[in-house]
């Protein structure tokens, strides 16, 4: 059988049977199919030539999803490993942290009460405008403005770890 001639008569039977598996049309794999069908020994005829390359793309199919699947797998770990790998801090860079997290601290605390108390909340403890407003017992407003001026303060304060 002419190869040109495989290709047109089984081309749409073979798009079928990939769209199947993969849930679209995917043309690298029908050129997969192609070649395996150009590659193998010989076809025997048990079964009718459309049967037999609707397995070899059914077979295509399959392998390109286990492999998709492994690939993704794989990708995941690698990840993971990256991320472990990133985490990882040496004992001069917790020394590091801990001295800046210790400035942080410090620069909160020499606010003045009415910042340093807003601050905590909005900042520290999470709490929203609203809920810091109805914990402060004062206008939204007076809570932005407190927030920026603390924030403003502290700016200037911590400018070098910026």
């Amino acid at each position: 059988m002419d190869f040109k001639n495989l290709i047109e008569e089984n081309k749409q039977n073979v798009k079928n049977v990939i769209r199947k598996f993969m849930g679209r049309e995917n043309e690298d794999l029908e050129q997969e199919v192609y070649i395996r069908v150009l590659t193998a020994k010989k076809y025997e005829e048990k079964g009718s030539f459309k049967s037999w390359i609707n397995l070899i793309a059914a077979n295509v199919s399959k392998d390109y999803l286990k492999s998709a699947k492994n690939r993704y797998e794989t990708h995941v770990e690698d990840e993971a490993i990256f991320e472990n790998i990133k985490e990882r801090k040496t004992p001069e860079d917790l020394l590091l942290k801990k001295e800046r997290q210790e400035r942080i601290i410090k620069a909160i605390e020499e606010l003045k009460p009415k910042l340093k108390e807003v601050i905590m909340l909005s900042e520290i403890e999470g709490y929203s405008y609203e809920e810091c407003s109805l914990k402060l017992k004062c206008p939204i407003g007076t809570v932005k403005s407190r927030i920026y001026n603390a924030k403003k303060e502290l700016a200037e304060k911590l400018k070098d770890l910026l």
